[in-house]
């Protein structure tokens, strides 16, 4: 049997030039809930004594996620780009909107509109003139409107960061890839639980779904020519 080419995972995957006028930033369940080492999920394994199972994902989220999300959404701005925040909770409490399998898990970390989890992190607050979809599945496509916004908008290449990168990141951006849309899940701007978990989604991503960049290579894509 031939020997498969070196770059397997991504050797059906054809590049293309970016137009950051065409472009957005889709940041990812970037809330309190479970996206920052002081929110609900963080300090509720720091009771029950299991901090260590999540110890990598917030040390990443703090290291990388949240300032290389920063930068990002910066330089989209800069370069004419459109941000997009996708939250994930529930309409109240209990979760009456939400479908079976997330309920519990937006009560134990009291997800819901109004509460503090549900609030998208300080450190990358929206602006004016950003846009937020709310859902309550584990991908955007699935109970918001995202499609319709993103095609008015006019926008074709999207960058993903935000958690879980092998959940609701991946998720969203397989979804996005099969509508059509150029996708790249920004590789550190990205955490989940464990890091074999994180790596394993963005190398089976790339095998047929889109692009997977650092940073400063999205940055360097976006800069002004």
């Amino acid at each position: 049997m031939a020997n498969p080419p070196a770059d397997y995972a991504g050797a059906f995957m054809s590049d293309h030039v970016v137009d950051p006028a065409r472009a957005a930033l889709v940041i990812v369940d970037m809330q309190y809930a479970t996206g920052h080492p002081t929110g609900p999920l963080a300090m509720k394994m720091a009771a029950e004594g299991t901090q260590a199972t999540t110890a990598w994902r917030f040390a990443r989220i703090s290291d990388l996620v949240i300032p290389n999300t920063r930068r990002l959404i910066d330089a989209m701005r800069a370069a004419g780009g459109q941000v997009v925040y996708v939250t994930i909770g529930a309409a109240k409490p209990g979760a009456p909107d939400a479908p079976l399998h997330m309920r519990k898990f937006f009560a134990d970390t009291g997800n819901h509109l109004g509460a503090r989890a549900h609030e998208i992190v300080e450190e990358l607050a929206p602006e004016p003139q950003d846009h937020i979809v709310r859902k309550t599945t584990v991908g955007a496509f699935s109970s918001t409107n995202i499609d319709h916004l993103l095609r008015t908008l006019g926008r074709q290449d999207l960058y993903f960061t935000g958690v879980s990168t092998n959940m609701c990141v991946d998720t969203t951006a397989r979804e996005a890839a099969d509508r059509g849309y150029a996708v790249t899940l920004v590789r550190d701007a990205c955490a989940t639980t464990h890091q074999d978990l994180h790596e394993a989604a963005l190398r089976n991503f790339q095998r047929f779904f889109g692009r997977v960049r650092d940073t400063d290579e999205v940055l360097g894509e976006l800069a002004p020519r």
